[in-house]
């Protein structure tokens, strides 16, 4: 167990984080996961090291290469990352001179390829849906928008009834920064929205009112776990 004032430094760098930056609970999580088995292995380590304020660059060598040797370049560059939030929330408070992570290098990634889908398999995604039942005509109908128009999960459920123009065949998407563009799709993908807005959303419904275009039997919008 790392030892209570170490324990009191992560706890107030996590705060800062959390007042400061609004990070989220489950990323607050992670990152006093990390410092925290960093504070242990200098515990043991390097136990001359009062606290984390006192490290010193070739401690930080010396636990990337004990611990992160057999470990994915990602973990580990995750873990570095944290660190250097955490020495430079230091430096800035002046409570280090020098951070310590200064020329600490990342791991090199293998490059990653994205991997698409063949025409058939997108044929057989598209007509996977039952489109005799509003659920699955429902659940086409997202398919082959997000398809037409190359929308974001999160974008596509919610998207607000009110933000499609069939007419124009044109949706008004509001995306990452909260920024707001303009996004044609086509005839196919015109033709499933207005069958399932005249045929499927008022039943699933079932007599509530809701803005979304995309909405669930208990009222709402999807969610990008339910798609």
């Amino acid at each position: 167990m790392a030892a209570a004032s170490n324990l009191a430094l992560i706890d107030e760098f996590c705060d800062n984080l959390w007042l400061e930056q609004g990070l989220a609970k489950n990323s607050l999580d992670a990152y006093r996961r990390d410092m925290r088995l960093f504070a242990r292995w200098l515990e043991v380590k390097r136990p001359e090291r009062e606290t984390l304020y006192t490290v010193e660059p070739h401690d930080l060598a010396a636990y990337f290469a004990e611990r992160h040797a057999e470990t994915k370049p990602s973990s580990a560059n995750r873990r570095l990352s944290v660190l250097k939030r955490f020495y430079q929330l230091a430096l800035l408070n002046k409570q280090v001179a020098v951070d310590p992570c200064l020329h600490m290098a990342s791991a090199k990634q293998p490059v990653r390829f994205v991997h698409t889908l063949s025409e058939a398999q997108v044929e057989a995604l598209l007509a996977a849906p039952d489109v005799n039942t509003p659920l699955g005509l429902r659940e086409r109908t997202m398919l082959e928008l997000m398809y037409a128009s190359g929308l974001r999960v999160s974008e596509l459920v919610s998207l607000k009834i009110v933000e499609l123009s069939l007419n124009d065949g044109v949706l008004r998407v509001t995306g990452k920064g909260s920024k707001t563009r303009l996004v044609p799709f086509g005839q196919e993908a015109r033709r499933w929205i207005d069958r399932y807005v005249s045929e499927a959303r008022g039943v699933i419904l079932d007599g509530q009112v809701d803005d979304a275009l995309f909405v669930t039997a208990r009222g709402g919008p999807m969610t990008r776990q339910m798609f």
